[in-house]
């Protein structure tokens, strides 16, 4: 399982540190200007920032943890958390579901930034997966004789 470790630390902390840049300013932004992104119908504006705040603290709670179970080689663990994560970049698509934000080029870009580092950690976890399954499938011994 040292593959996932040697081979994969790198490009997952350049994930992690995109995503978390992307998802950060993204989310600050959201929360500060809450009145310029599309509302639910019945969710008062500053109910809606406090939810974006909250969730952008959970969701990097998760990548966080995933990380730390990642480097411990705690891999299944790991994998799960960071897929929970990864749900900070793509669940900024749903502004699209109520509307188009109204807001400046650069903060309507780190929408898709934010999805594209969420594409981008489901990408790693397919390859994480499907290497710690291949390691697993190998490393057992048969028990038929």
């Amino acid at each position: 399982m040292d593959v996932l470790k040697d081979k994969g630390l790198t490009p997952l902390r350049v994930i992690l540190g995109f995503s978390l840049l992307s998802t950060t300013l993204h989310y600050a932004h959201n929360t500060i200007r809450v009145a310029d992104y599309p509302q639910l119908p019945g969710v008062p504006a500053t109910v809606a920032g406090i939810v974006v705040a909250f969730g952008w603290v959970l969701f990097t709670t998760f990548g966080f943890l995933g990380y730390r179970a990642y480097t411990q080689g705690r891999y299944p663990r790991a994998l799960a958390f960071l897929l929970v994560y990864s749900l900070a970049g793509m669940i900024t698509l749903g502004h699209f579901l109520t509307g188009v934000p109204q807001i400046p080029g650069f903060w309507f870009a780190t929408i898709f930034t934010d999805a594209t580092a969420g594409i981008a950690l489901w990408v790693f976890l397919i390859w994480a997966w499907t290497t710690l399954n291949r390691v697993i499938v190998r490393d057992q011994v048969s028990t038929q004789r």
